[in-house]
């Protein structure tokens, strides 16, 4: 979890006007819905839609609702999630009409021929050699959506969106560098004082390259890690009709350093990694602090409440690749003169909504590179225009935070 430091950092934030770059690409076809469970009707979020038979994607926001667009005209959509029986659509002629998904829980039975045991930590060793194999050989090239939130209490004070493109080397060349660039992006904050306090991601769009784990080998997915934790086979689930092999870690030792819970899932005929779930151990707040502050101002009185990530690799072609990926960073701090603490919460998603792979895999200029050690808002340069999202993949706004970019917008 110490990778995710780098990111989730508390400092001031700049009050800065919503902004926006070039535009580029044409995807000129959509299909738009909302995906609910059959049974309950509840909606369903981050539910991976994609294309078949291309490398569109997208994921479902809060509301349960999607909108994924193509270069060419849409015949079928295809829903993910991890508990779910997959489901393929065909989509309505119209781009307007909106689509009412309903996707079943799946009932996996476990046949009686099937035996599920094992050494966990063999399990992660195993999985952890086959890495290689089951992550592409070649460079590839991805468009993807980003997203940061910032809430002070329940209130917005901070958005900010990019598009940006994301180069992977070779799961085999340890050589190989990888980048992520900022095509077009705008961010919006508060106007108030008061919000000054507050939080600035760090990193941002880099995070896709540094939080993909299993490209980088960090924790839990390298030796020296594994022996600082103990792990638990839990029963099996299923994403995409695929069994999953599902791994709880709990830290095993006293470290000088906060260490984390986690929920790992396998599949079990290729042992590649579908899904990570990651928490920081917050029951030693200094230790949970030091993981989670590099600085702060005079006064600042800090308490860490929660810093999580989710990983989602999707796999296509016979290839595990990172599709998904989402940080939550909540904490409470106050100044040394008031009595009541103020709890902010920081969320930052990715999703990649297109591949390029042989030719189109090109490397992103070193002089375009997005650093961890920059901010969204670096990159960021002029007021958007009313369709800055229009030829693009992305993460549909929920209807709280079309709320408050429009309250905040009102204040500028």
């Amino acid at each position: 979890m110490s990778a995710i430091r780098k990111y989730l950092t508390v400092l001031a934030i700049a009050l800065l006007p919503l902004v926006a770059g070039a535009q580029t690409d044409t995807l000129r076809f959509s299909a738009k819905g909302v995906v609910r469970d059959a049974a309950s009707g509840q909606v369903l979020q981050a539910v991976a839609v994609t294309l078949p038979g291309t490398s569109f994607a997208t994921i479902t926001n809060a509301d349960g609702t999607f909108v994924i667009k193509s270069d060419r005209p849409i015949d079928n959509v295809s829903f993910t999630l991890l508990g779910y029986k997959g489901l393929t659509m065909t989509a309505p002629e119209s781009s307007s009409e909106v689509m009412r998904v309903r996707m079943k829980r799946d009932e996996f039975t476990i046949d009686a021929a099937t035996v599920l045991s094992g050494d966990p930590r063999e399990l992660m060793r195993l999985a952890i050699a086959r890495i290689s194999d089951n992550c592409p050989a070649q460079a590839e090239l991805f468009d993807c959506f980003y997203r940061e939130t910032v809430q002070k209490r329940q209130r917005f004070i901070y958005v900010s969106e990019a598009v940006t493109k994301m180069y992977k080397s070779s799961f085999r060349d340890f050589l190989g560098v990888d980048r992520a660039a900022v095509v077009k992006s705008r961010l919006l904050t508060s106007p108030r004082k008061s919000d000054t306090l507050g939080v600035k991601v760090l990193g941002g769009p880099a995070m896709s390259v540094e939080l993909d784990l299993v490209k980088t080998r960090s924790t839990p997915f390298n030796e020296r890690e594994l022996d600082m934790y103990s792990f638990t086979l839990l029963p099996p689930q299923v994403i995409d009709g695929r069994m999953q092999l599902v791994i709880a870690m709990l830290p095993a030792v006293e470290a000088d350093y906060a260490l984390q819970y986690g929920t790992i899932y396998i599949d079990r005929e290729t042992l590649a990694f579908t899904r990570v779930e990651l928490s920081l151990d917050m029951s030693d707040p200094v230790k949970a602090t030091d993981m989670m502050l590099i600085r702060r101002p005079a006064g600042l009185r800090f308490r860490p409440k929660e810093m999580s990530l989710i990983l989602d690799y999707t796999r296509e072609d016979g290839k595990s690749r990172l599709s998904y990926l989402k940080t939550v960073f909540r904490f409470n701090c106050d100044w040394k003169k008031r009595l009541l603490a103020t709890e902010f919460t920081a969320v930052a998603e990715m999703v990649a909504t297109k591949r390029y792979t042989g030719p189109d895999a090109v490397q992103i200029p070193r002089s375009e590179a997005f650093s961890h050690h920059q901010a969204l808002a670096d990159k960021t340069s002029y007021y958007a225009d009313p369709d800055f999202w229009k030829d693009y993949n992305i993460i549909e706004p929920t209807v709280g935070l079309e709320h408050a970019v429009a309250r905040l917008k009102a204040t500028e």
